[in-house]
């Protein structure tokens, strides 16, 4: 299959602006050639993308396909219909330019991530390319333990209690080892509370300094890196010492635990739209109506500390990768995380390049994220300058992946 893309200016997703107008010829899976006016060879596919900026496709590594936003009754739902009401999320997500995603946690026993995963490298069903933590791994009480939220009749249910509970050590070694046996491409684990979570705050730390240590150990020694669920500095200290890739949210931490991240080479995946909104949000009435009140009183309390983080990441030299938490809030609208990131202070540009070159670097993908011959084709554009209106990044109408169109003007 060969196809040009016509006429679009293209951005690569390394420099600091478009490199101007450009034809992109496309053979197979692959980018065979960037140039201007390339001729058209015979046979192949021309589409015009005159009007619309083309770049990589974007790159979520922090989502939860299989989650919605009621979570408590997603645990309650069979495996088969999580599965199954999944499917037309991962077509939202191509459909909106996400050619990958990194999905940190599913709200299910089993492992269904890692099967839509698999149908999905397989062609099966549409929807990106998938990395997947299939569960949070978590003390009892912390960020995955949602018991004090249900009935007492569900008590004590394992279909609904402890997916990936572990405390101790020998404990968590075993649950990492469960996981990567399961088809594991990252472990996940909280080092803190969360606001979503009812037993914890999001300040604590919810495993000591030995248990981290254990954990991304035995992840390491089975060639699959882990990442902590993590808002505050203490737990960001410790999962930075216990050599984790990257920290997830961050959204506690103050300048100097940025730059202990920074010194180690640690990624920091923000999700800032949907943690930035509450905090915005958290003296409107309505908007918290359907919203459990103990995580608005969280929300309450540190609003202060989150402002000001948002202001320190974007001041701060580390490295950002793009992630949102879809599944805390609907999977369509996590587009909405590069206009949130710009509004913090955060330039267009590196908003971009957190989503393609960036993020394809701290998820070791290196025949992504960037557009060169040789790369694979995963290319989306959308009308007019995201450099200028970064909205535009909701508006894509043009996507590609693996050579596939799967969505054109």
């Amino acid at each position: 299959m060969v196809t040009v893309l016509a006429g679009a200016t293209v951005w690569d997703g390394l420099a600091d602006n478009a490199i101007g107008v450009r034809d992109i010829l496309v053979e197979g899976a692959r980018i065979s050639r960037i140039a201007e006016a390339i001729p058209v060879p015979d046979g192949a596919a021309v589409i015009d993308l005159t009007g619309h900026t083309v770049t990589p496709g974007f790159m979520d590594c922090h989502t939860h396909v299989t989650i919605t936003p009621a979570l408590t009754p997603a645990i309650m739902r069979s495996a088969t219909a999580t599965a199954l009401a999944t499917i037309p999320v991962l077509k939202t997500l191509l459909l909106n330019g996400f050619t990958t995603v990194r999905d940190l946690m599913t709200a299910d026993r089993l492992y269904n991530t890692v099967d839509l995963r698999d149908a999905v490298a397989a062609g099966l069903i549409a929807g990106p390319r998938m990395l997947v933590a299939p569960h949070l791994i978590s003390a009892r009480g912390g960020h995955g333990d949602f018991s004090a939220v249900l009935a007492d009749e569900f008590q004590g249910d394992p279909r609904l209690l402890e997916l990936a509970a572990a405390d101790g050590c020998a404990e968590i070694r075993s649950r990492v080892r469960t996981e990567v046996r399961a088809g594991a491409d990252w472990i996940k684990f909280g080092a803190t509370g969360g606001f979503s979570s009812p037993s914890d705050d999001p300040a604590q730390t919810t495993y000591s300094q030995e248990e981290m240590d254990v954990l991304v150990a035995t992840a390491r020694d089975l060639g699959v890196p882990a990442t902590p669920h993590c808002y505050g500095d203490e737990g960001v200290r410790r999962a930075v010492r216990a050599g984790v890739r990257s920290i997830e949210h961050g959204n506690l931490a103050t300048a100097e635990a940025l730059r202990l991240m920074i010194d180690h080479g640690v990624y920091l995946v923000p999700t800032q739209f949907t943690i930035l909104d509450d905090a915005r949000r958290v003296d409107d009435d309505a908007y918290w109506a359907d919203k459990p009140a103990f995580k608005r009183r969280k929300f309450r309390f540190h609003r202060k500390a989150l402002l000001d983080c948002a202001e320190h990441v974007a001041a701060a030299e580390i490295k950002l990768a793009f992630g949102t938490d879809a599944g805390m809030f609907p999977h369509g609208e996590n587009w909405r995380e590069f206009p949130t990131m710009v509004s913090t202070g955060i330039s267009p540009v590196r908003a971009l390049k957190a989503a393609t070159s960036v993020a394809a670097e701290l998820l070791a993908l290196d025949d992504l994220g960037v557009l060169a011959p040789g790369k694979i084709a995963d290319i989306i554009a959308m009308p007019g300058d995201p450099f200028a209106d970064i909205a535009l990044t909701g508006r894509v109408d043009f996507v590609m992946k693996e050579g596939v169109v799967y969505k054109r003007p």
